[in-house]
Formats: C-alpha cells, structure tokens, sequence
C-alpha cells in the first residue's frame, strides 16, 4: 500500500474538507489510504498530493467526484435504530396530522413533507416511506413529499434503483416487511414500486446553500454532522432550522447533541427518544395556556 506523508495527509485532508465538509485528521491515515489508493494508479499519480492536485485541475470534476464515492461513509440499514421510526409512527406523524388537519379546515390536503440528509444508498428514506404506507391506510389523501439527499453519486445512483442484497436486506428488516416490500430480483431484492414512488431523490453537498429544496415538516439528519468540525455543524443547522418549518421536527442520531450547536433548537423527549423543535418566540411562549 502506498503510504501517506504528514504533509501530504494535511493537504488531502484539507482538499476532503472543502468539497464534503468532512474533517479527516491524523487517525484517518489508514482510510485515505485504502479508499484512495487504486485512484493513484487510475490517474498515474505517484503521491496522494499529486492526485489532489489533478483533482482540483480536473474541470469535469469526474475525479472529485470518484474521491467523494470513495471518502464517504456509506454505512447504513433499514430502520437503523429503531427509536427514530417508533417516534415518527406513535408520536410525530399523528401529531403533525392533527395539527395540520386543524389548520387546513379540511380545505386541502394534510401535507407531510420529510426530508432524509445524507440519506446514503436509501434505506432509511425508504424505511420513513414503509411507516407511512403502514400508518396511513388512506394515504392517497395525504399530499406526501419524500426527499432522499446526498453527496455520493453512486449512493444516490443505488438509492434511486432501490436494489439490495441478501446482507443489506437482512440488517433491520423483518421478514414480514420483506415479503411485503420488496420482490426478488435474481440474488438482489428490489423494493415495490408503490413505495419507490414515493420517494424522490437528489445529489446535495450540504455544506452548499439549501437552496431548492423547498419547506420540511421533518428532517432526518442522523450521524453525519458528527464528521463536521464544530464551525460546520453550526452552519449545517442554521441552514436546517431556515428549511424546516416552526412548529417541525428534526431527528438527528442517538448519540448526538445540538448543545453548544444551535441555540435555535429545544430537545423533547418522546419515550426513549430525543427529537428536536425550534424554539418558539417568547410571546408564543407567554400565551400558551399549557405552560
């Protein structure tokens, strides 16, 4: 294996920094290694400094964009952690539906707008779909917007096909949602139309303006600001808390905080869970009769 510098390590890791907001320091040295190692011989490079260097050279971007495939963490299951989706069923999703239902007077359609950041190859975005379609038996009458968002190509490439194998299927689907959900495709298994169809999908850097994406009732951002420095989570949920909606909810992983993060955000407690609301302004506050 070609091995890694310091000095080199300082300037790839800084290059990863800008285009995925990614902070690799010294304990990354074997993953720059193994993930960007065969990219050496692809691009006839003789040091990781050179191919960054071909890289920021590189006006079609096809060899950045090989380096994002290969840096990010694409680790991820269906119902991965099963509190989040216990949340959105028993708690979030009824609540959002009375709220709203109170507010249209039955005028237009409840919308339920859900958006999965750093949504990797699909399977929590698809797993948000499956607890919809489960709770809702007349979901036709729901205005349902499902967005799938991140900054690998090839993730979004596999997400957007919605075929797995035997190791993927098996790490957090039950064999009744299996049957249910998905058909056989050779040795793969690809997930029903009717549900693929719900989701939609997009390649986004969130460390880019959020411009585009529209409104969110609820965010998933689970486990990828853990990779960030802490002035980059401060800028990611600043951009979050300006495209989710006052009164939505916003579910990031189990063992992360926005404390010392984002002033913005309340924690609340549902069970074992944590989700977090934006807080609301003090004379909201003084003139609700249930605090």
């Amino acid at each position: 294996m070609t091995e890694i510098s310091p000095e080199e390590l300082n300037t790839v890791s800084k290059y990863i920094h800008e285009i995925t907001g990614i902070r690799l320091d010294q304990s990354k040295t074997y993953l720059i290694e193994t993930r960007l190692e065969s990219l050496l011989e692809e691009y006839d490079c003789v040091s990781y400094d050179e191919l960054q260097y071909k890289a920021r050279a590189d006006l079609t971007k096809s060899l950045q964009r090989k380096i994002i495939n290969r840096i990010t963490t694409n680790e991820t299951l269906f119902f991965r952690d099963a509190g989040p989706f216990e949340l959105l069923q028993h708690k979030i999703v009824p609540d959002l539906i009375d709220l709203r239902t109170v507010n249209s007077s039955g005028l237009f359609s409840v919308p339920i707008r859900i958006w999965s950041a750093a949504c990797s190859t699909g399977q929590e975005i698809y797993s948000i779909a499956v607890v919809l379609k489960e709770l809702l038996p007349d979901i036709e009458g729901y205005n349902i917007r499902l967005l799938g968002t991140d900054i690998s190509d090839e993730a979004i490439a596999k997400a957007s096909y919605g075929k797995y194998n035997k190791f993927e299927i098996e790490r957090g689907l039950s064999r009744y949602r299996l049957n249910k959900y998905f058909t056989p495709h050779g040795d793969m298994w690809k997930i029903k139309d009717e549900i693929r169809a719900m989701v939609s999908f997009k390649k986004f850097n969130l460390m880019h303006p959020l411009m585009g994406l529209g409104k969110f009732d609820i965010v998933f951002c689970r486990n990828v600001a853990i990779y960030f420095g802490l002035e980059d989570r401060k800028k990611l949920f600043d951009k979050i808390a300006k495209v989710l909606e006052p009164d939505g909810y916003l579910i990031i992983g189990s063992t992360e905080s926005l404390t010392g993060v984002h002033p913005g955000f309340e924690p609340k407690r549902h069970l074992r869970s944590i989700f977090y609301q934006l807080k609301r302004p003090i004379h909201e506050q003084s003139q609700d009769p249930g605090r």
